[in-house]
């Protein structure tokens, strides 16, 4: 039996490679013959760079950079293996969990430090950029990512504007003259799963300004502020991002890159599945498993496990998925290529103590899939005789 094991991370608890290893050792427990394929996966957010690097035999960089609120930070970033490739995670730099919980305020942090990975990255010479962003901390369309590309957004006195979603109100005047131009010959991917326009009611403000620590107020004037700041880029720029889907993204960082760098938006799963070369590995397995930490209806909208099932599919093959938690509504996924759900909890379990124990109990529900499989696969084989 042949296994491609192919999960993304445990957000919070275990990266993708530390799973898949979980699930390879269960699955070597039930049956040792057992020949294994690991190759987790990631769909923009946490784990993208590490899943597109190793995968691809590249190489791990860190550069220091201003963190979200203008700090200093050491933020991890690659090359994939082949050598033109640089992946950057703005969570690296401008990332939610890098802002303890009562200093979040999106009226002030910034993207800065993302803008400073990618100029990193095209001052090493690399003509190409993938770019994950999930997890933000900010709301600011991007602004701060593009002054630290040389990029000036003035006010009306003609003064740079400060870090922040709330100085976009009092934008002005955009002078790109400071761009660099090397940016202007580099391919930018976004690879994000949020379909999000950068304002309105779905827009970056409301549907995420919550949980990086807005107030019904402080989503107002954010919202605002980025419903002028896309205006004055449509007038000055002659690009329309406020209604684009997508743009939202990391808190308008995704509409930012699409008008000051001309970056492409895709499904981040999608990408990393075709980086890595996924399909060529189905070809060779009989079962494939997946997994995340909570799977629910939301999983089919762009999520990495579904990703994963649909190609699975395109070869014929079952799809068993290793969850941490399910909701009610999560069996719409056996519509969309997934064969099998297991939870790694066979008991009523405290979160922290679930969080803790993960890697035991990862592997143990990839044991109890296999000895499932191997019972079908015996009476299977009796059927026939």
């Amino acid at each position: 039996m042949r296994i491609l094991i192919a999960p993304q991370g445990f957000k919070g608890c275990l990266d993708a490679w530390a799973v898949a290893e979980a699930i390879e050792r269960g699955i070597k427990t039930a049956s040792p013959a057992a020949e294994t394929i690991l190759l987790p996966i990631a769909d923009g957010g946490e784990g993208t760079v590490r899943a597109l690097v190793k995968a691809t035999g590249g190489q791990f960089k860190r550069t220091i950079v201003h963190d979200p609120l203008g700090g200093s930070i050491s933020a991890e970033w690659g090359v994939m293996g082949d050598g033109c490739t640089a992946v950057i995670e703005m969570a690296a730099a401008s990332g939610l969990q890098l802002v303890e919980p009562e200093k979040r305020n999106p009226l002030v942090t910034t993207t800065y430090g993302t803008g400073e990975l990618i100029k990193t990255a095209v001052d090493e010479g690399y003509r190409r950029c993938i770019i994950g962003v999930g997890g933000s901390a900010t709301n600011d369309g991007g602004a701060g990512m593009a002054q630290a590309l040389g990029i000036r957004l003035l006010d009306a006195g003609g003064r740079d504007l400060t870090w922040g979603g709330a100085s976009l109100i009092s934008l002005a005047t955009i002078d790109t003259a400071g761009l660099d131009q090397g940016l202007r010959q580099v391919e930018i991917l976004i690879a994000s799963d949020v379909t999000n326009p950068l304002a309105g009611p779905q827009g970056a403000s409301h549907v995420y300004g919550p949980q990086k620590g807005a107030t019904p107020e402080m989503a107002d004037q954010l919202d605002a502020a980025l419903q002028h700041y896309g205006e004055v880029i449509r007038d000055q720029l002659g690009i329309e991002i406020r209604d684009r889907p997508g743009a939202g993204a990391a808190g308008g960082l995704g509409g930012g890159l699409i008008a000051f760098l001309n970056a492409r938006l895709v499904s981040g799963a999608e990408l990393v599945l075709r980086e890595i070369g996924f399909e060529k590995h189905l070809k060779d397995a009989d079962v494939v498993f997946t997994g995340e930490g909570q799977m629910d209806s939301q999983t089919i909208y762009g999520k990495a496990p579904i990703a994963v099932a649909r190609a699975a599919k395109s070869s014929h093959l079952p799809v068993v998925a290793i969850v941490g938690g399910t909701s009610d509504d999560h069996d719409v996924v056996y519509q969309h290529g997934i064969d099998a759900v297991i939870s790694i909890t066979q008991r009523p379990m405290d979160l922290r103590v679930a969080m803790e124990q993960a890697d035991a109990l990862i592997a143990t529900a990839a044991e109890r899939a296999v000895r499932l499989m191997l019972i079908g696969q015996g009476i299977e084989r009796r059927q026939r005789g």
